[in-house]
């Protein structure tokens, strides 16, 4: 009997002994965990709220009609993407207001294109500069030529701000990104619609300064035009191109406009 009951009693005398060590850990999980609800979350400010109407452009309004033919009739609201993307080159950014349109013009409810918008940051929820200079920060940009650590840098020494912020001139809006798929030509950056690629901090400097000028001094400044500032046309190795020198063979024709 007393051979029973010795496993028991030594179960019993070391649960305190484990509730009372495991509850020392408690400490770590007790406070309530905090997240971001930037991309969640719609706060009205004066520059987007409800409240401020927007309208399609009669020139985006045929846009319209013409991306709305690619669906079928009762399928128009997969349409969603691409007019949040017109009303953001339109307005600025994605507001309220823009999300509003969209559903109102697709029929849908409001909170579909909510769900939408704030699920691809592509669309800037919040006003941004004429210029959004997008860095690629992923392992092939760190890796390759000076590495994005370089270009983060000379960007925010030029520009005088940190990830996230606006010049105060409203001319640039500077962020980090994950990969924009031109590993080859690393280190780059994306501005607006356009990559620049094969950067140094030189280049990069030189190529905000560029932007800067044209914005500001009239029309006789252009800007700089995409892609590489190495010198280099596309993606080729030092020795050139040495593949896709001719036209490909088979029946398939790429688009000219292209």
């Amino acid at each position: 009997m007393a051979s029973k009951l010795v496993p028991v009693l030594f179960r019993t005398a070391a649960r305190p002994v484990y509730r009372a060590s495991r509850s020392q850990f408690r400490a770590f999980t007790t406070g309530n965990s905090r997240r971001s609800d930037t991309l969640a979350v719609h706060r009205n400010t004066p520059d987007n709220n409800p409240d401020l109407p927007f309208k399609f452009s009669a020139q985006n309004e045929e846009v319209i009609a013409q991306i709305l033919k690619r669906y079928p009739p009762q399928y128009k609201k997969a349409a969603v993407m691409p007019l949040l993307d017109l009303g953001q080159r339109q307005h600025g950014f994605t507001s309220i207001s823009v999300m509003n349109e969209v559903a109102r013009l697709l029929e849908m409810p409001p909170t579909r294109v909510y769900e939408v918008a704030s699920f691809y940051t592509m669309y800037n929820r919040t006003p941004v500069g004429k210029f959004h200079v997008q860095a690629c920060t992923t392992t092939p940009c760190q890796l390759g030529g000076c590495g994005s650590d370089a270009i983060v840098k000379a960007i925010k020494e030029h520009l005088g701000i940190k990830q996230g912020e606006t010049t105060k001139d409203g001319l640039f809006t500077f962020i980090e990104v994950e990969c924009l798929g031109a590993c080859v030509n690393a280190p780059m950056i994306q501005i607006n619609d356009d990559y620049y690629e094969d950067l140094t901090p030189e280049t990069t400097k030189q190529l905000l300064t560029a932007l800067k000028d044209s914005a500001t001094s009239g029309s006789n400044v252009k800007a700089p035009a995409a892609g590489p500032l190495s010198g280099r046309e596309t993606c080729e190795n030092s020795a050139g191109q040495t593949n896709l020198t001719s036209e490909p063979w088979g029946i398939e024709t790429t688009r000219k406009d292209l």
